[in-house]
């Protein structure tokens, strides 16, 4: 059985509106395609939760500040639609820049705050493309439900932040980073990684476990996180452009270990750029806190064998 496809917010609008007459909730899971373990585990929560999943699949042009990374973004529509269909997703929406961005289209989203740093700092523009092309989808698709992994922890953010602030009834639901046995958290640019790159690239997530575990139990934060940038360096990888402290509720950037944070990160490796990010708090004991970490890690493992099945 094959996900039926639709191009056109017309028809798009149409098959939501039958499924609204005959009271179906309604999910949306937002992807630019080449999915991968992640994606799908967000569409098999949406399926437990709506009676209707929508799955999206636009590589949006207006959040990528350099053309060459847009070129080889991978386009991977049949193979996707080919992934979707066994897990019984009702609906593949693929509209072409032209029906999402129609001649004269003139309205940007912005979002201040969250946006700024992190990724925001070092990718221009890139989250008023994502705000501007996630509200056009919410609205598009009428959805009830949003699910988002946490994987691109300030993107959820910025998400979260614009549908409070535009009223959009919508219930943003975030999902946890599904990562390989290895710890490598799924990604679409992991295709790119060379063969020696791919064994060294889960250094950056195992990295970043062991601050989250010194800064819980106790290390300065500043020194503990010069120390993790070496690391990270050391192992293999070229540039970390940031890896940052930030409270999990608002994305501040903490100093000291005092609330719930994400260890948040970015660093290239060869000419791919990855992201990831690790919970930690100051609110457990150093041995619960490793037990944590150790049943996270486990979880790594989990999360890999299920995806191959």
């Amino acid at each position: 059985m094959s996900v039926p496809i639709v191009r056109t917010v017309a028809a798009l609008r149409e098959i939501v509106a039958a499924w609204r007459r005959s009271g179906a909730s309604v999910a949306v899971v937002p992807t630019m395609g080449a999915l991968h373990e992640g994606h799908l585990s967000l569409v098999r929560s949406a399926l437990q939760t709506a009676d209707r999943v929508i799955v999206t699949l636009f590589v949006n042009p207006r959040q990528f500040n350099n053309a060459a990374d847009l070129a080889a973004y991978p386009r991977t529509e049949n193979e996707d639609a080919a992934k979707l269909a066994p897990l019984g997703a009702h609906l593949l929406y693929v509209p072409d820049p032209e029906e999402m961005y129609p001649a004269g289209f003139a309205t940007t989203v912005s979002v201040s705050g969250v946006s700024e740093g992190l990724c925001g700092a070092f990718r221009p523009g890139h989250f008023d493309g994502v705000a501007t092309v996630v509200a056009k989808l919410f609205l598009q698709t009428g959805a009830d439900l949003a699910f988002f992994g946490e994987k691109d922890f300030q993107q959820l953010h910025v998400v979260n932040r614009m549908v409070r602030d535009l009223d959009i009834p919508v219930t943003v639901v975030p999902c946890p980073t599904v990562r390989e046995a290895d710890g490598l958290a799924l990604s679409s640019r992991n295709v790119r990684l060379s063969p020696a790159e791919r064994s060294v690239a889960p250094k950056l997530a195992s990295v970043l476990l062991e601050t989250a575990e010194r800064l819980a139990n106790g290390s300065p934060v500043m020194p503990t996180l010069d120390e993790a940038r070496v690391a990270i360096l050391a192992a293999g990888y070229r540039e970390v452009e940031y890896l940052e402290l930030r409270a999990e509720t608002d994305l501040q950037s903490l100093a000291g270990l005092d609330r719930p944070a994400r260890l948040v990160a970015a660093a290239w490796l060869g000419e791919t750029r990855l992201i990831d990010n690790i919970s930690t708090s100051p609110s457990v004991s150093s041995s619960e806190q490793s037990s944590r970490l150790e049943t996270r890690s486990a979880k790594w493992v989990l999360q890999a064998e299920v995806g191959k099945q």
